[in-house]
């Protein structure tokens, strides 16, 4: 057997040192652990375990959190809507039905889908416009895209941007939410024929749209995606 020093046993010594401070601490593992606290999923699975009769395992109940107060809960909303109008309480029926609905959010969302709706409808995207258009919708701007097609018409499109937005209806239609919105846009837009001349529009001009679109959700879904079910060109 080799020489050890004085550093090795020091810290042979040191080892088993901590091995019985961590035996201590830790306890010795019988086979009746309870499993590791899993944070996901013991909320769903953990059952409560019953009071003892003689009350000395009782369980102190915390307070629960007081529902928000109507003028917290419907700031994003009245600062839309006149409180009292039937706008305003189209809006409060909404999130009634619907916790997550915020108008603000809803906007910005909105623009985002007219955007990509107006450029899918001159692309002739279809699988775009079928993720974002109700199926009355679809058919009619696909019936319109082969309309076109079939005369060998082409779109040529630059989407400048959204002027004004602004949110002009909203109601419960059973339990689907439907929110009317009044959109001015910007865009160049022209269509040429087969030969490639200008038939529509202007390529070169920056045109004014105005249009009122309604989109809708059913607020028992899962599916958090509103789809547009009606369009109105505004003169």
């Amino acid at each position: 057997m080799g020489f050890l020093d004085f550093g090795t046993i020091f810290f042979l010594v040191a080892a088993i040192v901590i091995f019985y401070q961590l035996r201590n601490v830790l306890g010795r593992r019988t086979g009746n652990e309870r499993p590791p606290f899993d944070p996901y999923t013991a909320g769903r699975s953990r059952q409560p375990e019953p009071a003892k009769a003689d009350g000395s395992d009782a369980v102190v109940s915390l307070p629960r959190r007081k529902a928000a107060p109507d003028a917290e809960r419907y700031t994003a909303i009245d600062s839309i809507a006149q409180p009292g109008s039937e706008l305003n309480k189209g809006m409060r029926a909404i999130k009634d039905a619907d916790a997550s609905f915020d108008p603000n959010s809803f906007i910005e969302g909105a623009k985002l889908a007219y955007e990509m709706i107006v450029m899918a409808y001159a692309d002739g995207d279809r699988r775009t416009l079928k993720s974002l258009l109700s199926r009355e919708v679809y058919d009619g701007f696909v019936a319109a895209i082969d309309e076109r097609e079939k005369r060998s018409e082409k779109i040529e499109s630059s989407f400048v941007g959204i002027d004004k937005v602004a949110i002009v209806g909203a109601e419960m239609k059973g339990s689907e939410a439907h929110v009317t919105l009044r959109i001015v846009s910007e865009l160049i837009s022209a269509t040429r024929d087969s030969t490639g001349d200008v038939i529509d529009g202007d390529p070169e001009t920056v045109a004014e749209v105005k249009d009122v679109w309604t989109f809708a959700r059913d607020t028992r879904s899962r599916d958090p995606n509103w789809k547009l079910v009606a369009t109105e060109a505004e003169e």
